[in-house]
């Protein structure tokens, strides 16, 4: 049975159910699972919770749990990344002081100020990551989750090599959404789906042999989903695709929709349909920060209830388990995952980190050959490009120059602020995160 291992296992609500994904696979249910992560107290927490559904389930299971990363990653089959750098002190620094610059992020951990030095301050540890599975487990495959995921994993197969596939839930989510909106069961739908992550685009939907992009156009005309969904609406009727990821975080990666804090405030928030929509707040700025202090509050003080409580009966849509049974079982799964662009989509750039489908099974990640995108999605996606390949070169290379215009090339930063401000805004990330930095 293989070896699981998580580094970044005190992001306790994901150990959760990604574990409880592993173990409800028949194939996967006598794995040894080992958990890691610096926080000695939540990686006790996360290894009785994960104890628990093996007991609660009656699995032959092994659960270890450990702080010292190389011990984990010794003779691992697969290695997950769960972790987020500097916690979400760090985080906070990320929202508040481009904040104070007038860039009004929402969750601010993919493009902007936030994702860039997100992305800085995490290479470093994923290549240290790869660095041990070369000496302690060289076969093993990285499942990565951590965003932003483009940066990080084109950072991964340029500074490391090492087989790897970024994984997210975009894709399933949205496409689960857009059946429900056009009331087609989810089995019988079938689609392409490929660009980059957070920002792939739907480029076919069909029930069989049908297509049923039509009834999306239909439906984002229909008040209440334009109210659940402002943003990617209004993207599809300008670009003429639907966009994977939700509308506070598409929000970010344009440049058209927070222009201000007041545009925010006064535009964009009051065309969600109201506070029961799960996204009004996350539209806000800091919206996703908010949501995490929360969570965090929420899942500590109902600890001893998870624990004790049920587990789920049935798996989740994420990928990680699939991979996992597909590789050891090689009954082929399809995913979406993000991979090197070694002439996948034509017309982005060779070495980038695309979503594509993939294949896999025994023989690993096969990704599927796209060709090119429409021209308005491509050259979208090329804006997100073109900050990913500065993030990729400051962090490879330590040039603090390229922090700069990494920052200065995000498509929402340069809709807000000038040169200047933006060097200022970016000098000052760097002294309040220099901790976290060491490659400047």
């Amino acid at each position: 049975m293989p070896k699981i291992t998580f580094i970044g296992a005190g992001s306790l609500v994901f150990t959760r159910n990604l574990c409880s994904d592993i173990l409800l696979a028949p194939a996967l249910q006598e794995s040894t699972i080992t958990l890691m992560d610096i926080d000695a107290g939540r990686l006790g927490q996360a290894r009785a919770i994960v104890q628990a559904m093996v007991d609660k389930r009656k699995l032959n299971a092994k659960v270890e749990a450990t702080t010292d990363r190389a011990a984990a990653v010794t003779g691992a089959d697969y290695v997950i990344t769960t972790f987020q750098q500097g916690g979400l002190d760090a985080y906070k620094l990320d929202i508040d002081i481009p904040r104070k610059y007038g860039v009004e992020q929402c969750v601010g951990d993919t493009l902007g100020p936030g994702g860039v030095f997100r992305s800085l301050r995490t290479i470093p540890v994923l290549l240290e990551l790869c660095d041990d599975m070369d000496a302690y487990a060289p076969e093993a495959l990285l499942l990565n989750y951590v965003n932003p995921m483009a940066a990080n994993c084109w950072a991964v197969a340029d500074g490391s090599g090492r087989p790897h596939v970024g994984l997210c839930h975009s894709v399933q989510g949205t496409s689960e959404m857009l059946a429900k909106w056009i009331d087609v069961p989810y089995d019988e739908v079938n689609f392409l789906c490929a660009g980059i992550n957070h920002q792939a685009f739907f480029l076919e939907f069909r029930r069989g042999k049908e297509d049923v992009y039509p009834l999306i156009w239909e439906a984002i005309d229909r008040p209440e989903v334009m109210a659940e969904e402002p943003v990617r609406t209004d993207l599809m009727k300008y670009f003429g695709y639907f966009v994977t990821e939700s509308s506070g975080h598409a929000s970010e990666y344009v440049p058209y929709f927070r222009k201000s804090a007041q545009m925010v405030e006064q535009e964009l928030v009051p065309r969600f349909t109201d506070e029961v929509n799960h996204w009004f707040d996350y539209a806000r700025t800091g919206g996703y920060l908010r949501h995490c202090l929360h969570r965090l509050e929420a899942f500590q003080s109902d600890y001893d209830e998870i624990v004790a409580g049920e587990f789920p009966t049935v798996r989740s849509h994420e990928y990680g388990s699939r991979i996992i049974e597909a590789m050891e079982t090689n009954a082929p799964a399809v995913i979406a995952g993000n991979v090197p662009n070694t002439g996948l989509i034509t017309n982005l750039p060779d070495g980038c980190c695309v979503e594509v489908p993939c294949l896999v099974n025994a023989s690993g990640i096969q990704p599927t050959f796209i060709g090119a995108l429409p021209p308005q999605l491509a050259a979208l996606n090329r804006t997100n490009i073109n900050v990913q390949s500065l993030i990729v070169e400051a962090a490879l290379t330590g040039d603090s120059d390229a922090v700069y215009h990494a920052v200065m090339l995000d498509p929402l930063t340069a809709a807000v602020c000038t040169l200047p401000q933006i060097h200022g805004m970016v000098t000052e990330m760097l002294e309040a995160q220099a901790g976290w930095l060491p490659q400047f």
